[in-house]
């Protein structure tokens, strides 16, 4: 599993005014053959090591990592100034020492049309009790 920088919008993914048009072709093809190349080898990479971990410490040790990953990955900070930056996770995948274009591009903080976010409808989003996204995404 990897660990990716995204932010994860919740409620209805018809509104087209907050998620865009739908588009059919999205949702068949990738965007870009050598990206499905790139996310295939990942795949087969960590199969491999996956094999190897078995092979070297038996059949219990990448299950641990496994629930460890799924453990980490489901951690999130409630809304507000600081966001969740999944560092555990980072650190048990080996992500930690990987600088990707996301860490210094398009950090949404530094945009001029930021608002803060609202903690208390985030909370009321993530517990379902009010619809919509977390964090409005355009003013």
């Amino acid at each position: 599993m990897d660990s990716q920088k995204t932010i994860q919008l919740e409620g209805r993914r018809d509104d087209p005014l907050r998620y865009g048009i739908h588009g059919v072709k999205s949702d068949i093809i990738e965007p870009h053959p050598l990206e499905s190349a790139y996310h295939s080898s990942k795949a087969r990479q960590e199969e491999i090591k996956r094999k190897i971990l078995t092979n070297t410490y038996g059949a219990a040790f990448p299950m641990k990592q496994q629930l460890d990953r799924q453990i980490l990955s489901k951690f999130k900070r409630p809304p507000g100034a600081i966001p969740s930056s999944y560092l555990g996770l980072e650190a048990t995948t080996g992500t930690l020492d990987d600088i990707g274009f996301e860490d210094y591009l398009n950090d949404p903080r530094d945009s001029e049309t930021f608002r803060p976010i609202d903690m208390h409808h985030g909370m009321e989003v993530r517990l379902g009790l009010s619809k919509g996204p977390a964090h409005p995404t355009f003013m």
